[in-house]
């Protein structure tokens, strides 16, 4: 009797494996056919983007180049294309939203006389392994995520790690802002004072040393401002005053100066 009892156990517990095992086996059959539509439907719509955007034209084009399957020489091809081409900082700090690593990439910068096809920027980045290109359209906004520095929750990057090649300029391409002009020359004028600054050449030589291209243009478009200023600052310190002694007894409105 007790050996039947066993014997029925052992059956039971023997289905209740089979059946667990169908289950799972159910199981994952549908997961892996749920993921096998997620990523026919992800690959469609990137056959779609990528069809897209070989239609679409634009002056400027960006896309992403990874060390791990670019060729060696992916920067002399760039050049052979005789195109003025930016190239960011290696991104090798970014996070993805569940701040794992992303992998370490470039992004670059691809600069045409006229307006061209997506389908002709494809052959070029398709000799260097590139993913599909993208048109862009704010080209200021893209060249100043190279060193995410609209972005300071991300990782900042050196501006001077930036890379052009064949005379790329950013300022042959954007049209700075009367507020975005103000704030160079607001950190100019700091670098001045803190530096000590005391000869307009010396700060121009710097700005071109240092490949300070957008620094170096704004300067060179206000001359009168910043040599008046210079000089202003180079009497100044002739005359021993270290500090400025700002007026009290000023009008607000009118700025004369009350006795």
């Amino acid at each position: 009797m007790q050996k039947n009892s066993k014997e029925g156990r052992a059956r039971y517990n023997e289905k209740r494996a089979a059946k667990r095992a169908e289950e799972r086996a159910e199981k994952d059959r549908i997961e892996k056919e749920a993921e096998e539509q997620a990523a026919s439907k992800l690959e469609a719509h990137k056959r779609a983007m990528s069809w897209k955007n070989e239609k679409a034209k634009a002056r400027a084009w960006a896309f992403i180049v990874y060390p791990e399957s670019a060729p060696e020489n992916w920067k002399e091809i760039l050049q052979s294309t005789g195109l003025p081409i930016a190239i960011s900082p290696l991104h090798d700090s970014d996070k993805d939203p569940t701040e794992e690593n992303k992998k370490p990439h470039w992004h670059v910068i691809a600069q045409w006389g006229n307006t061209t096809t997506g389908k002709a920027v494809k052959r070029i980045t398709d000799r260097i392994n590139a993913p599909t290109p993208i048109p862009l359209n704010g080209v200021s906004g893209y060249y100043r995520y190279f060193t995410h520095k609209d972005n300071p929750e991300k990782f900042q990057y050196d501006e001077k790690e930036i890379q052009t090649i064949n005379g790329f300029n950013i300022t042959d391409l954007v049209e700075m802002k009367k507020s975005e002009v103000i704030m160079v020359k607001q950190k100019v004028q700091t670098f001045i004072i803190e530096h000590g600054i005391t000869e307009y050449a010396v700060l121009m030589d710097y700005l071109l040393s240092e490949d300070l291209t957008i620094e170096y243009d704004v300067v060179s478009s206000h001359t009168y401002f910043f040599d008046k200023y210079i000089s202003s600052r180079r009497n100044m310190l002739k005359e021993g005053n270290t500090q400025y002694n700002v007026p009290t007894n000023v009008d607000p409105k009118t700025g004369e100066v009350l006795s």
